[in-house]
Parts: structure tokens; sequence; C-alpha cells
């Protein structure tokens, strides 16, 4: 009889990813659950894709809103529940009756040469876990690409690789045509009015697809021949007053386009996590002291558009107003001042203590910090007390330089050219919500 062999003892060396899950899961906190990275939130993501902080978080699975309430700082995101019962009521009416208006809306906004859709079919993409579910998506959308006729996918489950880490996103619904090409479909609960919606709203909800989009190429480029996936997609909306359906064309190609770019350039969530001090965790149950120095462990890019994108916002104004960085003021600012990089470096230049008298953005500074000494009737700093400069009475001109030189929001006072172009309150570049609240429809 053969000697019996020794079982190998040798450890299965684990995958690069296996080894970036465990990753995340450490930072995260062992205990905690990971939150899923949806579609809204790549969206905000890819909009600053230079903050290094919302990129670790978001791969890790991290709660901001918990988070930003252990740092005292909570979010001023909220969920209504009204709305959210709104929205589901609403999303369900759409999709009665085996999506027989839904697919109606998608024959006669994007498809009316197809055949009418009677009876489309809807398949079940049920299945354990996100993969299982993703795997069963990509197998409904290649039987019914192959079957010819009209199919909905109702919340099917997509999965886009996101700076090294896979986010699972879930469309309201995805419809196959007779001729086999995709379509995405975004239900949303604000009104149409007379065939038109807020553009806000509809800038946010074509952001949001547009990373559907995304998702769905990756799964038709696995196929072959690969069906073509619409840059069009359907928003369907209340008509006016009533809880009606009514849908519009939306156009997303710029969207994609933005969005793929932005989020090539995201630094991978390998490397940042790296780069972090070792037993680095991010879990609310923390004290307060030891989450706080986690956190400032990994830069954050702030500005003002974050403030409607990311529940971590408050916290890194502050830390941003008080390090007198110039991006709290806005992209726009920020660009315009070039190397000058805090506020204190912006009124050292502008006062004539340091830069260089020929660089453009100094002079321009110089020259406004005079014209609003004049204006105030006080001396400049860099003049002596018998050398203040002619003008008017103070005041004459606070309407130029605000009331009596004073920033809004207690922030440092800026002389430039374009004082507050970039403050970015009118701005529709974030991620930014259509004003109803997370997890509403």
């Amino acid at each position: 009889m053969p000697p019996s062999r020794e079982p190998n003892r040798q450890p299965v060396p684990s995958t690069r990813r296996t080894r970036l899950r465990h990753r995340l899961a450490e930072l995260r906190g062992p205990a905690v659950p990971p939150q899923p990275l949806d579609a809204r939130a790549l969206a905000a993501l890819a909009a600053n894709p230079g903050c290094r902080r919302r990129a670790i978080l978001d791969g890790a699975g991290v709660n901001k809103a918990v988070l930003a309430s252990a740092l005292g700082s909570p979010s001023a995101f909220g969920q209504s529940q009204f709305a959210f019962m709104r929205g589901n009521a609403f999303e369900a009416r759409v999709k009665a009756d085996g999506g027989a208006e839904l697919l109606r809306l998608v024959h006669e906004k994007l498809d009316a040469e197809a055949e009418p859709p009677v009876g489309g079919a809807v398949p079940d993409l049920g299945a354990s876990g996100p993969e299982g579910r993703t795997a069963r998506t990509a197998l409904a959308l290649r039987e019914a690409t192959a079957a010819g006729g009209w199919t909905l996918l109702d919340h099917p489950l997509l999965a886009l690789e996101v700076a090294g880490s896979p986010a699972f996103l879930e469309p309201d619904a995805v419809v196959v045509h007779p001729d086999g090409a995709w379509t995405v479909v975004e239900i949303k609960s604000f009104p149409m009015l007379d065939g038109s919606a807020d553009p806000a709203k509809v800038g946010a909800a074509a952001r949001q697809s547009a990373v559907y989009v995304l998702a769905l190429e990756q799964v038709a480029a696995r196929l072959d021949p690969a069906p073509e996936v619409h840059h069009t997609v359907l928003l369907v909306c209340p008509k006016d007053f009533s809880n009606l359906p009514t849908a519009s064309a939306v156009d997303v190609r710029k969207q994609c386009s933005v969005t793929r770019r932005q989020l090539e350039r995201l630094t991978r969530v390998e490397d940042i996590a790296d780069a972090l001090p070792e037993g680095t965790c991010f879990s609310p149950d923390l004290p307060a002291a030891e989450l706080t120095a986690a956190v400032e462990s990994v830069p954050a890019t702030y500005v003002p558009e974050c403030l409607a994108a990311c529940e971590l916002a408050f916290h890194c104004r502050a830390r941003s107003r008080a390090e007198g960085a110039v991006t709290s003021l806005g992209r726009s600012l920020r660009a315009e001042l070039g190397a000058l990089t805090t506020v204190t470096d912006v009124l050292s230049a502008a006062h004539g203590h340091t830069g260089d008298p020929e660089d453009p953005t100094v002079e321009a500074l110089r020259r406004a910090a005079k014209l609003r000494m004049e204006a105030l009737g006080t001396p400049s700093p860099a003049m002596g007390k018998g050398d203040a400069a002619p003008g008017p009475a103070r005041g004459a001109g606070n309407g130029a330089a605000g009331h009596d030189g004073a920033a809004p929001d207690n922030e440092p006072q800026v002389p430039g050219p374009s004082r507050g172009a970039g403050n970015g309150a009118t701005s529709h570049d974030a991620a930014a919500p259509d004003n109803e609240p997370q997890g509403s429809k």
C-alpha cells in the first residue's frame, strides 16, 4: 500500500483583487458593512477627480454621512420618506403591465420606425450576490439581443471598474430594441411642465445616465458582434402636475465623454491605500481625534460644488478655509490666480510685498487693490499713514468691493479682477443633485 501523501499546507496565494478587497475592508472597519457606490456618487467623483479622499472612501465603501457625523460636521444630505415613496409609486406605475407604457414611450421617442411593442419580454434578473446579478444581467442582454424583439430589463445590475475597484450600478431600466440596440431609461419624480423640466435636474439625470451608458458599453464590448448602445437615453417624468408619465430623449454624448475622461484620471484606489499610514481606519466607532487623523491623512480637493455632492463637504470646507486655500473660493478663481494657491499669497502679492510685478496675475491684483483702496478712501498697507489715496467717502464704492470689503460667509477678502466669479454657486459641473434627497427618485 503506497504511503499516504501529506496534504499541501502551503497557503494559496491571494490574487491582487482579493488583497485589495481585504485592504479596503480594513480601511472601512471589519464590522462595518460596505456602502454601495451608485451612479450618482460616481458622477460626483468624476466631477472632482483630484480628490483622493473621496476616491478612497467611496472605493472602500465608507458611509460618508455617518463619517461626517462622527467628525462633528454632519451632512446636510437627508432622505425624505415622502419623496422616496412618491418616486417608487411613480416608477411602479410606469412599469405596470409588463412595462407596456414604458416600451410605448421608448418606441414613440426613440425608435418610431420599429414595430410597435406588443407584449415585450421582461426576463427574471434574480441571482445571489452582486456578481451573480451582474452575470445574470449580461446573459439576459445577450439573449434579448439575439431574440430580435422588445425586451425590458427591470433594475439590471451592471459593473464598472473605477480606479481599479469594481462598482455595481443599478439603472431603473434598460430596453433592448428589435434591432438589438440597448437604451438606458431613467425615471425621475420631478415634473415636466409643458414638455420641459428644470435644466439643473435634467443635467444631473444626464450625468447619472452617462455612467450607466459607460457600464453598458463594457458589457456590449464582450459580445460578438457588439450591439449598439444608444447615447440618447429616455428620461421619464410625471406630466405637468399629474402622475401620468411623459418622456423626453436626452443626448448624453458629452456627459459620457467627460465622465469617461475624468474616471480615467482617477488615481487607482490601490495606490492611494498603499500610501496611507499603517493601521489607518475610517470606522466611525473610533475616537474623534484618531478618526480625524485618519481622514486628514488622505489629501482632499475641496471646491464649492462639493456642498451639493459630498457628505464630507462641511468638514473639508472648514479645513480648506483654515488653510486659506483659494480652491475654497471656486475653480474659476483658482485658475485665474495661477501659482498663488493661498489667500495669504494673494493678499501679499496684491499689497506689493511679494510677486513679480511683470506677472499679469500680480499686476491685475495690485491694480484691483489700488482701485479698492481709492474707492474706500483708506491707505494701502504698503503706504504710509500720510499717503492716503484720495477718493470718495468711505462706502461710496462698496458696490464693487462688497459691503465695506467684507467677504460673504466670513471668507477672506481676495482682491481680483473677477471677485466671486468662481464661487460655483450656479455651476452645474458637479454631480449635483436635482434638489431631491438622496435615495429618492
